[in-house]
């Protein structure tokens, strides 16, 4: 089962505030990884606890996405793009915990 990608508002606006390489890196990392079984814990895929950001998170780098899953509309929503320094997670210039 093939997932379609959608970003937020939000994920859109993370996206940008990278480097141009950078986000080539994470588009192609969410491609990759997300259009078939995003469900599925991986290396790089896990499942979060109960958080108010989104159930999953994709480690892309320095990089997570955030993101959610609607299995019966095979669709996977990016709710937000972060870049993670030692153990500090930042989103838009803002750090956050989870």
């Amino acid at each position: 089962m093939k997932f379609s990608i959608e970003f937020s508002d939000r994920a859109r606006d993370n996206l940008l505030d990278l480097r141009k390489q950078d986000q080539q890196v994470v588009v192609d990392a969410i491609e990759v990884q997300l259009t078939n079984e995003p469900d599925k814990p991986t290396r790089n895929r896990k499942r979060l606890e109960e958080n108010p950001l989104a159930p999953w998170e994709l480690r892309i780098g320095g990089f997570r996405a955030f993101y959610d899953i609607d299995p019966k509309a095979e669709k996977v929503v990016v709710v937000a793009i972060a870049q993670k320094i030692h153990n500090k997670l930042s989103i838009g210039g803002e750090e956050i915990e989870l």
